[in-house]
């Protein structure tokens, strides 16, 4: 393999802590349960956690030292079950202080945390289980256990399931084996409180495993990235140098825990300086909660910030003429001081002094309408897990939204460059965080060495062998250029699709499930940068014909085709023909076409395989259609 000499990203200038925070620098910590208790000794009377309590209707502010006390509650309910080191644990909670008792309680006691996707499929969630060979379950809901157990593999390895909510268990059922493990967290921890255990586990050391995070898989077999306590250390540690946050910011925490970038970034990192992290209650209550918790750090991926540039969009189309000549010229004003602020090229020769006019004339009241949206206290916003697109970093930077754009992968822990708000081209990722060695491979695949990749893929030794060399050089498969000491991605090595939401789906697997179906012929799936995943669909003629006549169509008009009722019927078909992919990765829009794709027409290569731009481009009205809504 080729490779260009490696670079070493220069040290980045010490991250300014507060005096307070002085005892809990993650520099001064070599485990996570360390890193916690210093930040409790640190500022124990110190806000921590903000929770919505549903009971009340009202937020609820949780300190450092009630948390310990309630990890406290959950070491000892762990430790009666003797387990031994190194035992894994599986977390399907929703963000919230239960989620980090959880996960404190594992790692205090040389455990491994397995944290799982709340709206994976039941299927796939047996499977990890299995496969990580889980001995406690903590859920929120009974009934996901139950679902779990019905269609998954015996778990034998399964020893106790916990379930948080409040709701009642279904009475003792001896036919019932998934009842026979559950217990009720009160329940649970009010056992360990009355009896004594021995058992204090065993404390974890620095390359002692932290996590397996199972990476997006489309075929029901994801794999599992081992993570040690040191490699999460030291990303929280580099990145301190591009997010630097202080004892009296506020996050908002909506990303699920099962996501290596919150992970990092929205969980460990505000522990390192004593911020307080609100947990959101989701996406349909999200406006409200920026409104009220008011948060100056977020941490995002950019499907999240997709949505507050389409409702910019709708306000600006539904305004007249003159408001929105108006708002165009804010926007392209805001767009320019910033550039020149950053020392970026300025495309547009307009002067300085008539940007700043305009600014003061429009701009401002703009921005402060967008800022409002935040809560009105955003200090930075950090996009991650996916391409941010231009046009919405372009109209969110132009109108106040500071937001940084980073590069990662769960194997990475997750950050390996990252913009700052000083030194931030949102055109690229960024430079490499302290720490971090790149090169380039063949077709400029981007290679990565640092403290924080990971140990391999759990009891996968061939998968690993094949992404990380003997000297720690983790392949990303991602192509990527150096541009002024800043990352750009250019493309992947092998096509993988990375929606807005940051799953990452092999669209072979998918179209293969698909074209199972009698129904296609032909499937190209698309999604890159989109909320969801859609489909191209090449129907047969005679399934067709059958199909139509249910629908009462006439198989030979094609406008028909393309109706409504027609497209939804084929994307019910699709959705079956995909049972068993994750839910993430099976397209909710469909469009057919009746012409085949071949070499003739130049869709297809002379090894038969589609040609994807081309296709693309052949169908772009198409697609457009699909993701008009």
């Amino acid at each position: 393999m080729s490779t260009t000499a490696p670079t070493t990203a220069p040290t980045d200038p010490p991250t300014a802590v507060a005096p307070t925070d002085a005892l809990a620098r993650p520099q001064d910590a070599d485990t996570l349960p360390a890193l916690f208790r210093a930040r409790v000794r640190a500022t124990p009377r110190a806000e921590a956690y903000g929770e919505f309590d549903p009971r009340t209707a009202a937020w609820r502010a949780v300190g450092w030292h009630e948390v310990a006390l309630r990890v406290d509650a959950w070491i000892a309910a762990l430790a009666a079950l003797t387990l031994p080191a190194g035992s894994r644990v599986a977390i399907l909670l929703p963000n919230g202080v239960h989620a980090v008792c959880a996960d404190l309680a594992a790692l205090s006691l040389g455990h491994v945390p397995v944290p799982l996707h709340a709206m994976d499929t039941p299927g796939s969630l047996a499977f990890v289980l299995a496969d990580s060979g889980a001995a406690v379950l903590v859920v929120q809901h009974y009934d996901t256990w139950h679902r779990i157990a019905e269609l998954g593999p015996a778990q034998p390895a399964l020893r106790q399931v916990v379930v948080t909510g409040h709701e009642p268990l279904p009475g003792d059922d001896a036919d019932r084996a998934d009842r026979r493990r559950a217990l009720r967290l009160d329940d649970w921890l009010a056992a360990a409180s009355s009896s004594a255990s021995d058992s204090a586990g065993v404390a974890p050391q620095p390359h002692d495993l932290a996590a397996i995070v199972y990476t997006s898989g489309t075929t029901g077999r994801p794999k599992g990235v081992m993570l040690t306590h040191a490699n999460v250390l030291a990303n929280v540690r580099a990145a301190l140098g591009r997010v630097q946050a202080r004892g009296d910011d506020r996050f908002l925490s909506f990303l699920p825990l099962s996501h290596t970038f919150e992970r990092t970034v929205g969980y460990y990192l505000p522990m390192a300086t004593g911020s307080a992290v609100s947990f959101a209650r989701g996406p349909t209550h999200l406006p409200e909660d920026f409104v009220s918790q008011r948060p100056t750090v977020l941490v995002s991926v950019p499907r999240i910030y997709e949505r507050v540039v389409a409702r910019m969009q709708q306000q600006r189309g539904e305004s007249g003429a003159l408001a929105q000549r108006a708002f165009d010229a804010a926007v392209a004003a805001g767009w320019r001081r910033f550039r020149r602020a950053q020392r970026l090229p300025v495309e547009e020769a307009v002067p300085a002094w008539r940007d700043a006019i305009t600014w003061s004339l429009i701009g401002t009241r703009l921005a402060r309408r967008v800022q409002a949206g935040f809560g009105g206290r955003l200090r930075v916003a950090v996009s991650g897990g996916a391409p941010l697109p231009p046009q919405v970093a372009r109209w969110l930077i132009a109108l106040g939204v500071p937001i940084v754009q980073g590069y990662g992968l769960t194997e990475s822990a997750p950050i390996i460059a990252a913009n700052a708000l000083d030194d931030n081209d949102p055109s690229t990722v960024g430079r490499p965080v302290a720490g971090t060695e790149i090169r380039f491979g063949e077709r400029q695949e981007l290679q990565v060495r640092s403290a924080s990749v990971m140990r391999g893929y759990w009891n996968r030794p061939e998968d690993t062998q094949a992404v990380l060399s003997g000297d720690g050089w983790l392949s990303t498969g991602d192509q990527a250029e150096l541009v002024d000491g800043r990352l750009r991605i250019v493309g992947r090595v092998k096509e993988i699709i990375v929606t807005s939401t940051g799953e990452k789906i092999a669209p072979v697997d998918v179209e293969q499930a698909i074209t199972a179906d009698p129904l296609f012929e032909q499937a190209l799936v698309v999604g890159e940068g989109k909320p969801f995943m859609a489909a191209l669909v090449v129907l047969k003629h005679e399934p067709w014909r059958v199909l139509a006549r249910t629908l009462d169509v006439d198989p030979a008009d094609a406008a028909a085709a393309t109706g409504t009722a027609v497209r939804e019927a084929l994307a019910a078909r699709v959705k079956s023909a995909c049972i068993d992919l994750p839910h993430y990765a099976v397209p909710r829009a469909v469009w057919p076409v009746f012409d085949p794709w071949t070499v003739e027409n130049g869709l297809m290569t002379p090894t038969l395989k589609l040609k994807r731009n081309a296709l693309m481009q052949r169908y772009a009205q198409e697609l457009a259609r699909l993701y008009s809504k």
